[in-house]
């Protein structure tokens, strides 16, 4: 696929390793206006109502790295690729955890501009097969002039195919913010809505609870991780706001309300 004349659309995908139920109260605690599809077995799209891109002056990649990132450092403790794309460039990042995010880039006539490294990490944290799933991405990081970025972002979903993802019909990379919208509500997205930080907070808890991370909502652990959070977070928090990073900001301020409301959790089960 080459790539076409005239202006290319912005926009962006965030794919969540987790079912709807599970990504919801996260994505809530965003406090942006998202709809949440399912998008195949254990996996959930969040597809952006609005466009700050254009309203914030951030590149749509840093905006969505930084969904991407307070999503992953939540505790909820599933990975989230954010697919993005521009006028210029195309890419997809990957947030899992705590740990540095990933991320890989092409330019729009799909030129990779991003290091193979990466792209192997990206297969390794996402737990792909080691040799087939990554032979099959091997060839997006090589030069083909007939392969524009677009095509090479479907080339990424085909991959994911592998490991059960499977986005709604016409829900793909490339298309533009309003032509995503509209095919996502036509299919039924959920408009997520937000209910308060007390409200948000507490039905992601209601979640992770019941989840391997249970355990650390309570007793030492919790203070363990609530403190880590709270370091991770305010300096990022800080660095967003100084940067004008809404992504970033988001983030911060998602570790910081994390890492307090997991220290007096007990109190808040209480309330």
């Amino acid at each position: 696929m080459n790539a076409t004349s005239g202006p290319h659309p912005v926009g962006a995908l965030l794919l969540c390793r987790a079912d709807p139920p599970t990504v919801r109260p996260p994505a809530q605690l965003l406090r942006e206006h998202l709809l949440l599809a399912p998008a195949g077995d254990d996996w959930s799209v969040l597809v952006p109502e609005g466009k700050p891109w254009l309203h914030g002056g951030e590149p749509v990649e840093q905006v969505v790295t930084g969904w991407a990132t307070a999503l992953a450092v939540s505790a909820a403790g599933w990975p989230v690729v954010a697919f993005w794309w521009d006028r210029d460039r195309a890419g997809l990042t990957l947030a899992a955890g705590f740990r540095r995010t990933v991320g890989y880039t092409w330019l729009a006539d799909g030129t990779p501009v991003g290091e193979d490294e990466a792209m192997r990490t990206f297969a390794a944290r996402l737990a792909l097969d080691p040799v087939l799933d990554v032979q099959a991405l091997e060839p997006l990081t090589e030069p083909d002039p007939d392969v524009d970025a677009d095509a090479r972002l479907l080339g990424v979903v085909a991959v994911l195919g592998r490991v059960g993802l499977a986005l709604p019909t016409g829900l793909l990379p490339g298309e533009s913010a309003d032509r995503l919208r509209s095919v996502a509500l036509a299919q039924g997205a959920e408009q997520l809505e937000w209910s308060g930080w007390r409200d948000a907070v507490r039905a992601e808890l209601d979640v992770v609870e019941g989840s391997p991370l249970g355990p650390y909502l309570r007793g030492p652990r919790a203070r363990v991780l609530g403190g880590a959070q709270l370091a991770a977070g305010m300096p990022l928090l800080i660095w967003g706001l100084g940067r004008r990073s809404g992504g970033w900001a988001t983030a911060g301020a998602l570790l910081v309300a994390h890492g307090a409301l997991g220290l007096a959790y007990d109190r808040l089960r209480e309330g």
